[in-house]
Order: C-alpha cells, then sequence, then structure tokens
C-alpha cells in the first residue's frame, strides 16, 4: 500500500513539473511585449490619379527632393513639362503616375473590347469617348465582337509633357505584345489569332485640370507611335 501511494506521487510530481514546463514556458512568451508596428511619417496617402488607383507622395515629403532625384532621369523637354506640373500640383509624382497609367491602359483597353461604354465614360474625355463609342457602335452593327488579349506590356515611357495653366498633359508610350481576334455573331474567328501576340505601339495623352478637387487623370488623345 505505501509503495502505491509513493509511487502514484511520484507520477504526480513528474506529471506536475511536465505542466509547469509548458504552461510557464507559455507563460514566458505571453508576457514578451509584441515589437510595435513600423511607423513612418512618410506614408503614401491614396488617391486616383488614373484608374486603377495610383499612390501619390504624402505632402510631408520634401516635393523639391522627389521633384531632383526623378524627374532629372527624364528627356530635358520633358523634364521642363514635369517640373512644371508638379510645381502647380505638389501632390504629384511622375513615378506613381507612369505605374498608374500601365492600369489605365490597360482598363481601356479592355473597356473598349468588351464594348463597355460606361467605364469608357469614366476614363475618356468627351472626344476620345466618342471616337471608341463610335467604332463599338459600328462592330455591333456589324455582327462583330473583339477577343483581344492583352499579353504583356513590355515598356512605358513619358515622351512629353506640358503644363498650360489650369491644364496638365503628359503623354506616354506603351510598347505591348497583344493577341487580336475578332469573330462573327456565332463565334467564328474571321480575323486574327490567340497563338499570336502583335506588338502595338500606342501614344496617348492623359490630361487633369490641377485646380480640380477631382484627381482624375482623363485619357484625352490616343495615337499609334
Amino acid at each position: 500500500m505505501t509503495l502505491s501511494i509513493i509511487i502514484l506521487a511520484m507520477i504526480a510530481a513528474f506529471l506536475g513539473l511536465r505542466l509547469y514546463s509548458v504552461l510557464g514556458d507559455r507563460a514566458e512568451h505571453e508576457e514578451e511585449p509584441m515589437a510595435p508596428r513600423p511607423r513612418t511619417d512618410q506614408r503614401d496617402e491614396a488617391a486616383t490619379q488614373l484608374r486603377p488607383a495610383t499612390t501619390v507622395r504624402s505632402a510631408s515629403q520634401p516635393q523639391t527632393a522627389i521633384a531632383d532625384r526623378e524627374l532629372a532621369a527624364f528627356p530635358p523637354g520633358v523634364e521642363r513639362g514635369l517640373r512644371a506640373i508638379a510645381a502647380a500640383d505638389r501632390r504629384f509624382d511622375p513615378i506613381a503616375f507612369l505605374e498608374g497609367a500601365k492600369g489605365a491602359y490597360t482598363m481601356v483597353l479592355e473597356a473598349f473590347w468588351r464594348g463597355d461604354k460606361e467605364e469608357l465614360r469614366e476614363l475618356c474625355d468627351d472626344d476620345v469617348y466618342a471616337s471608341f463609342a463610335g467604332a463599338i457602335d459600328a462592330r455591333e452593327k456589324a455582327g462583330e465582337k473583339l477577343d483581344n488579349k492583352l499579353i504583356r506590356i513590355e515598356e512605358t515611357a513619358i515622351t512629353g509633357a506640358d503644363f498650360m495653366a489650369p491644364l496638365a498633359r503628359i503623354t506616354i508610350r506603351f510598347t505591348a505584345d497583344i493577341a487580336a481576334v475578332t469573330r462573327d455573331k456565332d463565334g467564328n474567328v474571321i480575323a486574327g489569332s490567340l497563338d499570336d501576340a502583335v506588338e502595338s505601339v500606342d501614344l496617348w495623352t492623359f490630361s487633369r485640370d490641377v485646380t480640380s478637387s477631382n484627381p482624375d487623370w482623363l485619357l484625352d488623345e490616343t495615337d499609334q507611335g
């Protein structure tokens, strides 16, 4: 009987030590303070310079430092125009603008291909919208549909920039690979092929009234490169 009690006591002590080991170790970790999330005074503020949303530099960052570092990489003529725009709009960031332009290029093309006039209305000015809408109407009248696909954007480059108060205008050259297919009303391919991508070079100009509370830039001119 005494031996049984001793054995049970030893087992209880062993389990107690194991339990303390687990809980004690966990408690030590729980008591460790969590490292605070890094904070910065240079957070980008969200804005929609182009659709989809493009981040622009916070006003807390020195605009002159941004301009000197980023604008110096552009050709002199383009640099002068971008500096004039940056001086009129302290939120303007040419690098962020260029990134946003890629998204806008994709959205405009895809909206045109599927015949989405509503989205094109939001992305283009009156003249460009009218041109796209007319082409969509003609396509629908002929019973044709576009089954195009943007494979990749190979290159984007700002080729022109000017500011005539209050209007800022920036021209971008897009070099992209596009697979283009036209189908008839029955879905039969009547032109093009999804297997062969063709290089397309487009010159698109975006504009914005810098005095407007609306941060969106609109596509106001299209041309072939």
